[in-house]
């Protein structure tokens, strides 16, 4: 369990309708699987100790009996196994009939939770044998000891820090007040669903939906598990789909029309941070929740579960597609509102031939496209200095008159050559000073040229620089808006990629396509060769690592070690683990150092989860210690 995380396991055992020993015997041999597989939460199906889908047969003491016998035998089964368990039974109370979870753990019943609404319609008719559940906690024998009954049942444990499990039956997640709602709000951040729920043409796709949206919704892990084929009989067929989703997304789901067993593992840590930062999720427990402690042992888990290179970028060429136009849209409606409030007669950007600027231009013209202005209110100004080389000055120029903008050139060498002589800076030392006052330049060009046309200065740098405080103070940190500013650089190259397939310019995708194919780098060393000579990767890292390190930094909360564990996995083909450790501590160093930088960057759109602006989504001191973080990295 450490870094949060826990094993699940969704299982669905072959059985026999109204065969009790069979059926004891199958839960016993597939609980004995998960143990070995290290799942610590195991999930049966509804009812499956008996069968679902044995009718009238549950008015038979016959059946009644032997259900608490292999109970029994189950419950026994589990000691010394370090796991919670829940299997579905009927259960005997007060002479009524009820439909329960029966948890467990290492050889002791813990609770009885029974199932709060019973569908009676259609194919199902459950409130001719079972009685509704209720909320208040009362005890039933157990082999000679008082157990906890009712549907407000918690079970908590101190490994992983956080953990806390409720239960509800299958109808109860269609309701639409699900008990799961109230469990979460109790506090549980693991949610159980023992199901036995038929199939039928389409209820796949909406029993998948409405596991992933109560995720999501209650910010949990939620496992749901369902009746296999064993259970068809008359009418009916089931199929055992199993679903083990966390906040929104499904981790893992059974193939259908079988039975077996599926595993992955819940991010109690993740869950927990979630939590901590939606203030609208609010636990009220009202003192009607009874919490019951079981114990696990601690050890690491294996993750099963995979943890993709670049988060800010979906998987799916599609959803790639959908994303990027999205985001374009909302960086060019950003920049359109800008325009029409401060009445900007025109937008002024520096062109430099590489992928930022490349993506500003980009915007601007979907901007001026959107507000119906022509494309020659936009002013793209390429300013040569002491690295630029050919080919990114080709680019820049090229791209500028083949969308139709103005291009304005301003060659920066000699100004900046007054200004080393006026402060004393020799021009063959190639400090900070002799690349910052480049970079100064060309901001001050920018900005005047903005004046001169009443205009504004839109602003290229984005989310990782800013992350890493890659940019001059007060040179290409600053505009008038900027653009590209919650735009991580991984996704600059999708976005760019994106517009290149679809602008149905030939000249145009060319010309994207080689910016796509330059290194990227600042230009304020002189070229080797004619050849870049300042890469920027080289200097401060990956930006795939970064973006990586970011994501899960500012997204979740996670600490260094756990970043660490995690991007090895994500990263285990491309990068050995010292160079990601190197880059890492790269990362925290820069991150906390360059805050400063932040504090007062200019205004851009939020496009993402994850963003850096100090009047929203990062409240940063700009003095804050990193101590604490660096420590740790020294440990790893």
């Amino acid at each position: 369990m450490r870094d949060g995380f826990i094993r699940a396991a969704a299982l669905s055992p072959e059985l026999r309708v109204a065969d009790c020993i069979f059926n004891a015997e199958n839960i016993c041999a597939q609980m004995d699987e998960a143990v070995r597989e290290h799942a610590k939460i195991l999930v049966f199906p509804e009812l499956c100790v008996t069968g679902y889908t044995c009718g009238d047969l549950f008015w038979q003491e016959t059946l009644l009996t032997a259900a608490r016998q292999a109970l029994v035998r189950i419950v026994r089964h589990s000691a010394g196994k370090d796991a919670l368990v829940f299997v579905g039974l009927p259960w005997e109370k007060d002479g009524k009939l009820y439909n329960v979870a029966a948890a467990f753990s290492d050889g002791e019943l813990l609770g009885i939770v029974p199932k709060r609404y019973l569908p009676n319609y259609n194919e199902f008719y459950e409130a001719r044998h079972f009685t509704q559940g209720e909320e208040k906690i009362s005890c039933v024998d157990f082999e000679g000891k008082a157990v906890p009954f009712g549907m407000n049942l918690l079970f908590t444990c101190d490994m992983p820090r956080g953990l806390c499990v409720a239960a509800e039956l299958c109808e109860d997640l269609w309701a639409p007040d699900p008990p799961s709602t109230a469990h979460a709000m109790a506090g549980a951040n693991v949610i159980v669903n023992l199901s036995a729920s038929d199939e039928v043409t389409g209820k796949s796709l909406y029993r998948e939906s409405l596991v992933a949206g109560q995720s999501a919704r209650l910010l949990c892990g939620y496992i749901y598990t369902s009746a296999g084929e064993g259970e068809s009989t008359q009418d009916l067929v089931y199929g055992g789909h199993s679903l083990l989703a966390e906040n929104g997304h499904v981790l893992a789901e059974s193939e259908r029309f079988g039975s077996g067993i599926i595993y992955s593992e819940f991010d109690i840590g993740r869950l927990c941070a979630e939590r901590r930062r939606m203030t609208t999720f609010t636990v009220k427990d009202s003192g009607q929740y009874v919490k019951v402690r079981f114990q696990l042992n601690e050890e690491a888990t294996s993750l099963s579960r995979t943890f993709a290179p670049m988060p800010f970028v979906p998987d799916r060429e599609e959803d790639r597609g959908r994303r990027c136009e999205e985001i374009l849209m909302i960086q060019a409606l950003g920049l359109k509102k800008r325009m029409r409030h401060t009445g900007a007669k025109s937008l002024v950007v520096g062109i430099s031939g590489g992928l930022d600027s490349t993506l500003a231009l980009l915007v601007m013209t979907k901007a001026c496209d959107l507000l119906g202005m022509p494309r020659d209110t936009m002013t793209a100004v390429t300013m040569p200095g002491f690295g630029t080389t050919d080919r990114t000055y080709r680019n820049a120029c090229d791209l500028t008159r083949s969308l139709g903008a103005r291009l304005l050139e301003v060659d920066i060498r000699e100004a900046v050559n007054i200004h080393f002589r006026d402060i004393g800076q020799d021009p063959s030392v190639h400090d900070v000073t002799y690349e910052n006052g480049q970079a100064r330049e060309r901001t001050q060009i920018l900005m005047d040229v903005a004046n001169k046309t009443g205009g504004m200065v839109v602003g290229t740098g984005d989310m990782s620089e800013l992350a890493l405080g890659w940019a001059t103070y007060n040179g290409d940190h600053m505009s008038m808006y900027g653009v590209n500013c919650s735009v991580p650089k991984t996704l600059v190259r999708h976005l760019v990629r994106y517009y290149a397939d679809t602008c149905g310019d030939g000249k145009v995708r060319e010309i994207l396509l080689d910016v796509l194919d330059t290194p990227v780098s600042p230009e304020l060393l002189p070229p080797e060769n004619g050849e870049i000579s300042q890469k920027t990767e080289d200097i401060v890292g990956p930006y795939e690592l970064h973006d990586f390190f970011l994501y899960y930094l500012l997204r979740f909360g996670y600490p260094p070690s756990k970043i660490y564990r995690i991007a090895k996995l994500a990263f285990a083909d491309i990068y050995d683990d010292a160079t990601i450790l190197k880059w890492l501590k790269t990362f925290y160093r820069r991150f906390f150092a360059q805050q400063f930088k932040r504090s007062c960057i200019p205004d851009g759109p939020k496009v993402g989860s994850v963003a850096l602006s100090p009047r929203g989504d990062l409240r940063m001191p700009s003095d804050a210690c990193a101590r604490l973080w660096m420590e740790e990295l020294e440990h790893l």
